[in-house]
């Protein structure tokens, strides 16, 4: 027997928490009965549930982790016709992104059926670390890396880095590596634009343990196991 709500966050209806909203707005019944109360439990091989009449079926999770390429939206669709991330996957698969890449910047990213998993790699409140490279011009002084750690105002936003280190630097380029557990809306750009540092080019090379590795761009491979439990234990 499962929770009404984890059922639906299973069968990628939603996160458990939207799933709670559907199910107190009375969109879903269990054997043919409207079913509004939320701690109700079901049993997954026996009970049919419909979510606004449709019959919902327990999926199969998946979890794997993408290299997005530069110019690829994090979306499920585009009315320019862009390339999705979505388009590097079987399409069979109907996985959503979890968490953003803009369009600009590269590296990893997850992509899952398992509403749970990607709420808790997005939701401020679980800490995932996600880490950046950035290559920008010119150098870059520590007092810009002290900044980025206690946090700048930005559009009436606090945007801050738990981590912010010079990995190296010239006159011309240099290469910044920032920690990030929050991920506002293109936080480390705007991290940099704070400092007026031009951001070159912008790669997500880690989310919590997993790091993007030697997986080449526009590939992708599916998370162990191993890997997933390290996640939700993060």
């Amino acid at each position: 027997m499962v929770r009404l709500q984890k059922f639906l966050a299973q069968a990628g209806i939603a996160s458990r928490r939207a799933s709670e909203t559907i199910i107190l707005a009375g969109h879903v019944e269990v054997n043919g009965r409207s079913v509004t109360r939320l701690g109700t439990q079901v049993d997954p091989a026996k009970d049919v549930v419909t979510v606004s009449g449709k019959p919902i079926q327990p999926l199969s999770h998946r979890y794997v982790a993408v290299h997005k390429p530069k110019g690829v939206l994090c979306t499920r669709k585009d009315e320019r016709g862009r390339a999705l991330l979505g388009d590097l996957l079987p399409p069979d698969w109907d996985l959503k992104p979890v968490g953003r890449l803009d369009r600009d910047s590269e590296g990893l990213i997850f992509a899952t059926n398992d509403g749970e998993f990607a709420l808790r790699m997005t939701h401020p409140r679980y800490n995932v670390p996600k880490v950046y490279t950035v290559e920008v011009k010119g150098k870059v002084p520590q007092t810009a890396l002290t900044q980025f750690t206690e946090g700048v105002e930005d559009a009436g936003e606090l945007l801050r880095a738990r981590k912010a280190t010079l990995v190296r630097s010239t006159r011309a380029r240099s290469i910044v590596r920032i920690e990030l557990t929050e991920g506002k809306n293109r936080e480390v750009r705007r991290l940099f634009a704070t400092q007026k540092i031009k951001v070159i080019r912008l790669t997500r090379v880690q989310i919590g343990k997993i790091k993007l590795g030697e997986l080449p761009p526009g590939k992708w491979r599916t998370l162990t196991e191993t890997e997933i439990q390290t996640l939700l234990r993060n």
